[in-house]
């Protein structure tokens, strides 16, 4: 299993592209991907090991795919899911008692030893590697870099000039923030008397919102490749998802055999082609002024309403999307910051504390929720 290169890293955030692209090619040139029946899988201190597996022959060379896997947080949750293990159960034994972990985990692989799994990893640099999923061997591979190009010549087949607002990488997903600072409309009606968190500057002075869209993917069977539009107010680059207009792609296949996935040239192609059109179609449909101006005039009805009663608005909203008591406060920080004692304030606040939160998972789910917020706001 060895490669002498050191591992890439599993997470970025706030990245640029190219950083983007260097650490998913890193992450490409170590990947495994095999079919193996529970009976050549077994837990030992709390690793996975791949027992006879096939090994790997590329234009880089043979690496060997038997070995040991330290499972990541998400193939832990692939793990509980798929053995039918209480997930909060499987951390506590990882955290307290890995030979209990072991014992688990080994029971009820061998409950059914012809169960068939789609086994995602990284090579390691040592004997030891990295499990970053454990799938159905129904699930269809689609990685990031792949789709992340398919995407990219999509936009550019498109011929509108875009900006990279900032890409994320986590375990479970790849996020890149597209703007279009060329498609713009004014909206002093959703951002009212908003001003920056950061800066202090009046969004009175920029009341300008920019067209754009969220491209996520998920390689490790945690969500369809995705295109959402986005819309970013000039101000404080705070960005609004509109999930309703969202472009889904399933990441679902035929049954495959055990061994080594091997997609074809062709099929890989028509997969790619299709990402190509989906991203250029978006570029058509989002980078549109008429299209952000419809968003806008449907944002500003709810974003004018008055909130009366700040903290109590902001724990229904909470409350309401789950968000933890940290998220809650900081929020209610960037609502008294933000100056609009609005849903649309209410909203911002949402989408302006997802921008300063370390991790990628929670800014994402915070960020989408922030329009539901500003609906929440004006009807409570």
């Amino acid at each position: 299993m060895t490669i002498a290169s050191p591992l890439p890293p599993l997470t970025l955030r706030n990245a640029t592209l190219d950083d983007l692209v260097e650490v998913l090619r890193a992450q490409h040139a170590r990947k495994i991907d095999v079919i193996v029946p529970a009976e050549r899988l077994r837990a030992v201190g709390t690793h996975l090991e791949l027992i006879g597996t096939e090994s790997l022959v590329s234009e880089d060379g043979v690496t060997a795919t038997a070995g040991r896997y330290l499972p990541t947080a998400h193939c832990d949750q692939d793990i509980a899911t798929k053995l039918g293990i209480p997930s909060p159960y499987l951390r506590r034994m990882r955290e307290e008692n890995g030979r209990l972990y072991d014992v688990n985990v080994n029971g009820w692989l061998q409950a059914d030893p012809h169960r068939r799994f789609l086994f995602r990893g990284l090579a390691g640099s040592g004997s030891t590697g990295i499990g970053r999923a454990l799938l159905s061997n129904s699930y269809k591979v689609i990685d990031n870099l792949d789709v992340l190009m398919a995407a990219l010549a999509g936009i550019k087949e498109s011929g509108v000039a875009v900006q990279i607002d900032g890409a994320d990488l986590t375990e479970r997903r790849m996020f890149l923030r597209v703007a279009c600072e060329q498609i713009q409309a004014y909206a002093p009606e959703l951002v009212g008397d908003y001003r920056s968190p950061f800066s202090g500057a009046s969004a009175a002075a920029y009341p300008v919102v920019f067209a754009g869209f969220l491209l996520a993917n998920s390689e490790t069977g945690d969500g369809a490749f995705t295109i959402t539009p986005r819309l970013t107010l000039q101000v404080c680059r705070n960005g609004m998802t509109i999930n309703r207009d969202v472009v889904r792609e399933v990441h679902l296949g035929g049954r495959m055999d055990d061994g080594i996935v091997r997609w074809s040239q062709d099929t890989l192609a028509k997969s790619m082609q299709l990402v190509t059109a989906r991203a250029r179609d978006a570029v058509r449909t989002f980078l549109d002024v008429d299209y952000v101006q419809t968003k806008i005039t449907e944002l500003a009805r709810e974003a004018r309403v008055a909130v009366t009663e700040a903290e109590k608005t902001i724990e229904f909203v909470s409350t309401r999307l789950s968000f933890t008591k940290d998220q809650q406060q900081l929020i209610l920080q960037h609502f008294y910051k933000g100056g609009a004692i609005t849903a649309g304030g209410v909203m911002h606040a949402v989408t302006s504390a997802a921008q300063v939160l370390d991790d990628a998972e929670k800014a994402f789910e915070m960020e989408s929720r922030g329009v539901d917020a500003m609906h929440l706001a004006a009807a409570f």
